[in-house]
């Protein structure tokens, strides 16, 4: 059997969210038999035409429903906007009625992760909003637990119900050595529960 795939899919601005995205696909790498399929939206626009291009300067490719029939599981992450997902994220997911009225994400393993500019900028709302479209699809939806020592010792970000980053409010910080070590934590976890789950089919 090839190796089965796991989506992970984001939004990112200044790249903070790109760069956990990253390590939570390093985290599925680690299990034998599991690869990360990163693909990213395109920014939304006010007005009616299309403002981005049909394939990204760089970076990974913009998402298909297709993937998420595809995949047998899901890492989710969105910068935070108002205690909630960015729209850009929103919006595909809002479209996916499809894969909802047949089940295709029925029963499938997912994470959510997400970056802030402030300590308290609405990191845990928005991890648990992005949860509620997963809910709907019928996903099997993790978190981390505390036998990640991180999330006792972070001061940066880290939460149970995802892997969180703190970037500041110009983006300068880096991803701390705690929240790379929960989004690999975070990323291998969903790849072991997506394979005891769907390996076989």
């Amino acid at each position: 059997m090839g190796s089965s795939e796991i989506l992970v899919l984001y939004y990112s601005r200044h790249g903070a969210t790109e760069a956990l995205a990253r390590f939570i696909g390093q985290g599925i790498e680690s299990v034998a038999g599991v690869s990360a399929r990163l693909r990213t939206v395109p920014t939304v626009s006010t007005v009616c035409e299309a403002s981005e291009p049909p394939v990204p300067k760089d970076g990974p490719p913009y998402v298909e429903y297709s993937d998420l029939e595809e995949c047998i599981g899901l890492a989710l992450g969105s910068p935070t906007r108002f205690g909630n997902m960015a729209a850009p994220l929103k919006f595909f997911l809002d479209g996916s009625s499809s894969q909802w009225l047949s089940g295709a994400l029925q029963g499938k393993p997912a994470c959510v992760f997400t970056s802030t500019g402030s300590l308290h900028g609405g990191q845990e709302t928005t991890l648990l909003s992005m949860m509620i479209p997963l809910f709907h699809h019928g996903m099997v939806v993790l978190g981390l637990p505390y036998s990640n020592p991180e999330l006792m010792n972070t001061t940066t970000g880290g939460t149970p119900y995802g892997v969180s980053h703190l970037a500041h409010a110009d983006g300068s910080a880096p991803i701390s050595a705690e929240e790379s070590r929960l989004a690999i934590a975070q990323g291998k976890r969903l790849a072991e529960v997506a394979l005891r789950l769907h390996g076989g089919k």
